[in-house]
């Protein structure tokens, strides 16, 4: 059971002040009969809710993009730790919200949070072929001797790539990786690999979904349907 102001903040009616606004002149129903407070508790799988006459269509899972900073678990709780589920305001919680996929502690940009498991399946069975792009700083000069070995896949340690893009710019120090795995330390490996050493990393694009740049560190929204939807091109 969850708030009907909440639902409907979440469905983008408005602020949790604004749907309490359009409550108390009676514009909301559930089932037939008006909402009188906007923390009157409903089931969203089997009411239904209209707005000023319209049914509702019903978000049956959440599906949200972070801007992740360093210092954060990419985790739904740790004892020890902040967690990127800490992070989220009150009117974009639910429970059962985990990382589909992960970002190492100190490394920011781009996470997807759900709670559809068969999405995060989606996004992260190998066979999709869902890439994800990167942008990173190392401390030596990226060649295009290591952009050959990226692209034929090599071996960090006991860890065996498949073949990644390193795409060099006009500041050998500053590339960007695009990768269809998500390893352990994956980039980071990689160009230790070669003798070099990330110093900042940061994910810019899971598939054709880009990390919105109006969002801060730290900051979430909600996914559109189209936006689901470009995970998968």
């Amino acid at each position: 059971m969850e708030r009907i102001d909440k639902i409907l903040a979440l469905h983008n009616f408005g602020s949790r002040k604004e749907v309490g606004a359009l409550i108390r002149k009676g514009g909301v129903t559930v089932n037939g009969s008006p909402v009188k407070k906007g923390d009157e508790k409903i089931d969203p799988e089997r009411d239904e809710i209209r707005v000023l006459g319209e049914p509702v269509l019903l978000r049956r899972h959440m599906v949200l993009m972070m801007n992740k900073p360093g210092g954060v678990l990419s985790a739904s709780r740790d004892p020890k730790a902040e967690t990127v589920v800490d992070l989220l305001p009150p009117e974009l919680y639910r429970r059962g919200l985990f990382p589909a996929g992960r970002l190492d502690k100190d490394t920011e940009g781009l996470l997807i949070l759900t709670d559809d498991g068969d999405l995060a399946h989606r996004m992260l069975a190998p066979k999709s072929h869902v890439y994800k792009l990167y942008q990173a700083r190392l401390d030596k000069p990226a060649t295009r001797e290591d952009a050959a070995l990226f692209a034929q896949g090599l071996r960090a340690g006991e860890l065996e790539c498949l073949p990644a893009e390193l795409i060099l710019g006009d500041d050998p120090c500053e590339v960007q990786v695009r990768v269809r795995e998500g390893k352990f330390h994956q980039i980071k490996r990689m160009f230790h690999a070669v003798g070099k050493e990330v110093i900042y990393l940061k994910r810019l694009a899971i598939g054709n979904l880009k990390l919105d740049p109006a969002l801060a560190l730290g900051q979430t929204r909600l996914l559109t349907e189209e936006e689901i939807t470009k995970i998968f091109e």
